[in-house]
């Protein structure tokens, strides 16, 4: 494993503190960019990993709330009397209650972090013990067609889809318990695509791509592996600092250049990550 000096804990916060700023003011990029960078420094694929997902699931948290104050989303909890929650349930049913008592954007968080825990509970046990060369192209291959296709369809809307959010979900936490990244590009990119407004897209994925990553940590935590967390107070630190400056960005930003901004960052992401796997 390796050994964390002060020099390279102070250029790891600082990495975080970058990758994080471009993952909460686009919804995407912290995983996906830190992973490999901090392959390439010489730390174990076991040590990145996890530290990741737990980083993330902090910051993400954190950015979720602060995006909701900044306005670029609305997680609303209309029914927050635990009685009258109960008294609905009984006069109107479950399914009824969760929609009358809660935002459509929080709406979204629970449906993506429920099927999120699918599909990153599966690619966790994979992760352990799978060679990652076909995963990895998988991921770089269908973030690049998910930017392309944003750029592509820029001038259109769409109409709001429970499928594609369901679909999007499941297979964006697949690619992060895997690798750390891919989340973020798959998750926002499709909200666009499902018809979610930019600044709320962005928002929603912050805040689920938390809730997804605990799964993570806990997964890992229980297996049967060595997991060196000695990363995790770098990438926490830098992280975190870089959140209220990220939400002030999406806040100030015009709703139009944020979709053309995500879509080539997405397009770029993925012509990074099939580079990287292929020839460096």
């Amino acid at each position: 494993m390796f050994t964390i000096g002060l020099g390279i804990g102070i250029i790891i916060i600082i990495l975080a503190f970058i990758a994080e700023y471009i993952d909460s003011t686009l919804g995407m990029g912290y995983g996906t960019s830190l992973t490999p960078i901090l392959l390439i420094l010489g730390f174990d694929p076991l040590q990145v990993v996890p530290a990741i997902l737990l980083s993330e699931f902090i910051s993400g948290i954190l950015a979720g709330i602060l995006h909701h104050k900044a306005g670029n989303v609305e997680f609303k909890i209309k029914l927050t009397n635990p009685k009258k929650i109960i008294r609905k349930i009984r006069e109107i049913g479950i399914i009824k209650t969760f929609k009358r008592g809660l935002s459509p954007h929080i709406k979204i968080v629970i449906t993506i972090a429920i099927c999120s825990i699918v599909g990153t509970v599966a690619s966790v046990f994979l992760a352990l013990n799978l060679e990652k060369f076909y995963l990895k192209l998988y991921i770089g291959i269908l973030v690049f067609i998910i930017g392309l296709v944003i750029l592509i369809t820029n001038k259109k809307n769409y109409r709001f889809s429970w499928q594609k959010i369901v679909a999007l979900s499941v297979i964006a936490s697949f690619n992060k318990g895997m690798s750390g990244g891919g989340y973020g590009p798959v998750v926002t990119g499709g909200q666009l695509l499902a018809g979610v407004n930019n600044k709320s897209a962005i928002g929603i994925t912050s805040l689920a791509e938390g809730l997804t990553c605990i799964v993570g940590v806990l997964i890992y935590l229980l297996s049967d592996k060595i997991i060196d967390w000695s990363l995790s107070p770098y990438l926490i630190i830098g992280a975190i600092i870089s959140v209220p400056l990220a939400v002030l960005t999406v806040k100030k930003l015009k709703v139009n250049r944020l979709r053309v901004i995500i879509g080539i960052v997405t397009l770029i992401l993925g012509v990074f990550t099939i580079i990287k796997l292929l020839f460096l």
